[in-house]
């Protein structure tokens, strides 16, 4: 961001005038990314595969339910990555592992009740990881072809997967043709060769730009681009030159995500030399330079970190009120019950999250012996359900009227009365507006919307080291 009169950041009239420094230096504290409430790191052992069990047996199946499968194989260790994965090359454990996603998914099903011999309807299916496109074509068709004999696919509206260009095989996007995928995420991060050299993930524009025509051209529809800014050697320059170049393939949807340097919780990222990240403020500079590129270009911002055309239905969600968040971040997706299968997969229901062993050994070791492998989770009560909305639309909506949430929840307003004097600096600072119940994150405070947030959240304060940075 060039600063020199504009240093100053325009707020509300009798707010006090800040400079962007004053701001980050006051908001950039850790805070929760707020995709669930309560957040991961509120997950206990004392939740566990009873739990999920029960959980599962009292599952409403009035609507579809999502699915969730988690891939934890790369061909490379990218120093920035925050992910549950290892380094693969070899097919027979990817083969096994497929086995026992299917076998996960037997032992789920046999702990829904109320299906009287009925298939489970599916509405959507996401593969994640770790790199889904590792998997050869064979084992890609044999897994959906698994899913297919145990679930109603016949609602599925969406398979979407996360993709590594650098590996994505003509081979590998035909058999996902034949699946039906329809969306698909690139990981491209960074085009600056300096950049990729200083996080180990080498790939160029023609990498990109043949994966992504290859894939329309088997039937993906909504086609999503993964940008980071943040990362080690990086400036401005570079940010918005990647945006510009993976803006001439008008992808559907753009994410830019921040680089979270997380070293205590993901050891490989100390192979990044942390005098080479950007400090706050050119963190804060990166992350607006492309924001404002992409909305002159046409894409219509979304939420925190989501740029989509204004015809996808992303766009459309956001417009109508109906964007959603969860633990592959902004989404379209309202089913209730989530189910996740695979290493360190995440699940829910109106009940409460459970996540599975995040260690690709132990959760072998618990599907084999014929255990559904719940590591954690967390019950939900009824006041978390209330404060986890009022969380949900800040993050998606920038504005939520408490009081009329509060209504439909069955909640006492009082339940959050510690909220409002911790929203008074953002009030004063510009960055939010409180008019009775309603709370509005001003444009000026989209980038803090994390520390707005938290302002409901009593337990950002005693987790707050293990999340990232706001900026």
């Amino acid at each position: 961001m060039r600063r020199k009169k504009a240093m100053s950041l325009s707020s509300p009239a009798g707010a006090d005038v800040r400079t962007t420094r004053e701001l980050i230096a006051r908001y950039d504290a850790h805070a929760p990314r707020y995709t669930s409430y309560p957040t991961a790191a509120q997950f206990t052992p004392a939740v566990g595969a009873a739990d999920w069990g029960a959980w599962l047996s009292a599952a409403p199946l009035d609507r579809a339910v999502s699915l969730y499968l988690h891939i934890p194989f790369c061909k490379r260790l990218c120093w920035y990555c925050g992910c549950n994965t290892r380094a693969m090359n070899r097919v027979a454990p990817m083969s096994s592992y497929v086995d026992l996603l299917l076998k996960e998914a037997d032992l789920v099903l046999a702990r829904m009740g109320g299906l009287n011999g009925r298939r489970l309807r599916v509405g959507s299916i996401h593969l994640g990881g770790g790199t889904p496109n590792m998997l050869p074509p064979q084992e890609l068709e044999r897994l959906f072809a698994g899913l297919a004999a145990r679930f109603d696919l016949g609602d599925c509206f969406e398979i979407a997967a996360e993709l590594d260009p650098e590996v994505l095989t003509q081979d590998w996007i035909e058999a996902a043709g034949r699946i039906g995928l329809s969306r698909a995420s690139l990981g491209v991060q960074d085009l600056s060769p300096v950049v990729q050299a200083a996080v180990n993930r080498p790939e160029s524009f023609e990498t990109i730009r043949w994966a992504a025509e290859a894939l329309r051209a088997q039937g993906v529809t909504s086609l999503n681009l993964d940008l980071m800014y943040g990362l080690p050697l990086q400036a401005v320059e570079n940010v918005v030159n990647t945006v510009a170049q993976v803006a001439t393939l008008r992808p559907e949807r753009i994410a830019l995500f921040g680089y979270a340097h997380v070293p205590w919780m993901k050891p490989h990222q100390k192979l990044i030399n942390e005098a080479d990240l950007p400090g706050a403020e050119a963190r804060f500079a990166q992350s607006q330079a492309a924001a404002r590129y992409l909305v002159q270009k046409g894409w219509q911002a979304i939420g925190l970190d989501h740029f989509a055309l204004p015809h996808d239905s992303m766009a459309a969600a956001a417009r109508a009120g109906r964007l959603r968040r969860n633990f592959q971040g902004y989404t379209t997706d309202e089913a209730p019950v989530l189910i996740g299968l695979g290493a360190s997969s995440i699940s829910r229901t109106p009940l409460g999250f459970v996540q599975n062993h995040a260690q690709e050994r132990d959760w072998r070791a618990a599907v084999e012996a014929g255990d559904l492998p719940v590591a954690r989770g967390v019950a939900l009560n009824p006041r978390d359900a209330f404060v986890g909305e009022i969380i949900e639309r800040l993050m998606c909506d920038f504005a939520v009227d408490v009081a009329d949430l509060a209504r439909r929840h069955g909640r006492a307003l009082a339940e959050v009365d510690a909220a409002w004097p911790r929203l008074l600096p953002f009030q004063l600072d510009g960055l939010a507006e409180v008019g009775g119940s309603v709370v509005t994150v001003t444009d000026l405070g989209r980038p803090f919307v994390r520390a707005v947030c938290a302002a409901f959240d009593p337990a950002a304060v005693d987790i707050e080291k293990r999340h990232a940075r706001v900026v």
